[in-house]
């Protein structure tokens, strides 16, 4: 009896502490649907309509528990809304989490089921592919619904990396035009952190333009991978921070931008691909008054979320890989506008995107 009161009243500091979380990112709609029959446990969260019907990946992954799923899902969709705003797509923010089944006894009737979920909200949410799902998985979904982007007839990829790395590639290009005021990346001194999908990915497209690189990473076997494709030099992870490149590329773990690390960097352009670099919004400012050129990391890894926007919208691969190429222009922007008023590039970005959002 006592261990279910306990347990009970854990949930219930669980609940109410990710109301708060919803309300204090200013959501809208949450939403669950749970199907026994298939094993379905899925949370759909859309953080804003403001922009147009919301947009974001499903993913389908293994959690601790049913609170660390709500805490991701709406961390997910939050950042969704700001990656699109920010990037003038005419969509708001959300995203759909599945809570993983130990066996998915018919994959089939599993997503079909989800996809009956999507189409309950009437098109106010549009899904994608994510961690663990597939062109295959949107296109059962699509049996149910119209409101699903990613199938195998819709530009379907079951790697969005490259995506991502282009737009991350093309902002570092911007930034080496504006900070060392070079037209190229030849010769240009990258220390990239992470040799995952994305920063493999990045890494090819640096190689390729002739940038100098050293890659760090904890996985030693993505590691050995970048050095047998590319031959680069490698660092002890570490020792990333402090190595006296052009441009530190973040490409793993979020808030890894902490007072300890800045202080570190022999960098004088961060610019990468991982979601929520900065420890503390404030240490935006910190790199600035360093005179550390920032990328806004939600402005330049939202390759993925336009390519299945503007595939949606239009239909056009082309026109994706546009708009994608256009994160140069966009950042260029936000970095004149630093210089100009003499604030943080974080903090000029989170106003654009806020402004748009809520204008």
């Amino acid at each position: 009896m006592v261990e279910t009161v306990v347990s009970r009243r854990r949930s219930k500091r669980s609940y109410d502490s990710l109301m708060r979380y919803a309300e204090f990112l200013g959501y809208g709609e949450v939403h669950t649907k749970i199907d026994e029959k298939t094993g379905l446990k899925a949370i759909i969260a859309i953080h804003s309509l403001r922009r147009g019907p919301a947009i974001g990946g499903c993913r389908m992954v293994t959690y601790p528990s049913d609170a660390k799923a709500y805490e991701d899902v709406l961390r997910l969709g939050y950042m969704m809304s700001y990656k699109a705003a920010i990037n003038n797509l005419p969509h708001g923010g959300a995203k759909a989490v599945l809570i993983k089944p130990a066996v998915i006894k018919d994959r089939e009737a599993y997503f079909e089921k989800f996809g009956e979920f999507v189409n309950e909200l009437g098109g106010r949410y549009i899904t994608a592919v994510d961690s663990g799902t597939s062109p295959l998985d949107m296109d059962i979904v699509a049996k149910r619904t119209p409101y699903v982007t990613c199938t195998t007839q819709r530009g379907g990829d079951d790697d969005p990396s490259p995506l991502t790395a282009l737009g991350v590639r093309r902002a570092i290009e911007a930034a080496v035009k504006f900070k060392l005021g070079k037209d190229s990346l030849e010769g240009v001194r990258i220390a990239v952190q992470g040799a995952g999908h994305v920063g493999h990915s990045l890494i090819k497209d640096l190689k390729e333009r002739g940038a100098d690189l050293v890659v760090s990473d904890v996985n030693l076997k993505a590691l050995q991978h970048c050095i047998d494709d590319f031959g680069v030099r490698v660092c002890p992870p570490e020792e990333i921070y402090s190595q006296e490149v052009d441009v530190f590329a973040p490409c793993a773990l979020g808030a890894i931008l902490n007072l300890e690390h800045i202080k570190l960097l022999r960098a004088s352009i961060v610019a990468g691909s991982a979601n929520n670099q900065l420890a503390h919004r404030h240490y935006g400012t910190v790199l600035h008054e360093r005179g550390i050129l920032y990328a806004p990391d939600f402005l330049i890894n939202a390759g993925g979320l336009i390519h299945v926007a503007v595939v949606y919208d239009h239909g056009d691969l082309a026109r994706s890989m546009e708009q994608i190429n256009n994160i140069y222009f966009t950042v260029y922007d936000i970095f004149e506008q630093s210089a100009r008023e003499n604030r943080a590039t974080s903090e000029i970005a989170e106003k654009i995107a806020y402004e748009r959002l809520h204008g």
